[in-house]
């Protein structure tokens, strides 16, 4: 609905806002808040508590867990490790963000982390590790954006010559 006013159009909807003055009085004073009462601690539900021990059991033995698998598969085997800590960070992001991990399963992991980039596994094939770190490094950003970490091995690609590769020469 539209009208005319001072020959102008008017495409509100039908307030009346003549005659209002704006910013005429200031905004109230914020009044400081009343002390809070202590509030009762929090107590986690026996399934929250359940969960994460379930969670620093899983990251406590996720190092031996992937040192095992490369003895028994190789590279192939940390490959294999990295897709189910993959899912072992998703099942922990769902834990951070409804509000439930505690701040020891977040320590434990962080430790975990630090752990598994000590582990002197001898993976060449470079696609590997970097799956391997990134699954790392998703859940360091997960539990803590703010640190940068240096600790991630080297990437160690081996740069060919276009002169000296025969796939170059056709």
């Amino acid at each position: 609905m539209s009208r005319e006013v001072n020959g102008t159009l008017d495409w509100s909807s039908g307030l009346d806002y003549e005659g209002y003055e704006w910013f005429k009085d200031p905004p109230p004073k914020d009044e400081p808040l009343p002390p809070s009462s202590p509030s009762t601690p929090f107590e986690p539900s026996a399934d929250v508590v359940e969960h994460n021990e379930a969670a620093v059991f899983a990251l406590q033995a996720a190092p031996n867990v992937l040192a095992q698998r490369f003895k028994l598969y190789g590279q192939l085997g940390v490959l294999g490790w990295s897709s189910e800590f993959s899912e072992l960070i998703d099942d922990l992001k769902t834990l951070g963000f409804d509000g439930n991990m505690f701040t020891s399963t977040r320590d434990v992991a962080l430790e975990t982390c630090r752990e598994l980039l000590r582990l002197e596994l001898d993976v060449k094939m470079q696609l590997i590790i970097l799956y391997f770190t990134t699954q790392v490094a998703r859940l360091r950003r997960f539990l803590d954006e703010e640190t940068e970490y240096d600790d991630y091995p080297e990437p160690n690609f081996i740069i060919v010559s276009p002169r000296y590769c025969p796939l170059f020469l056709a």
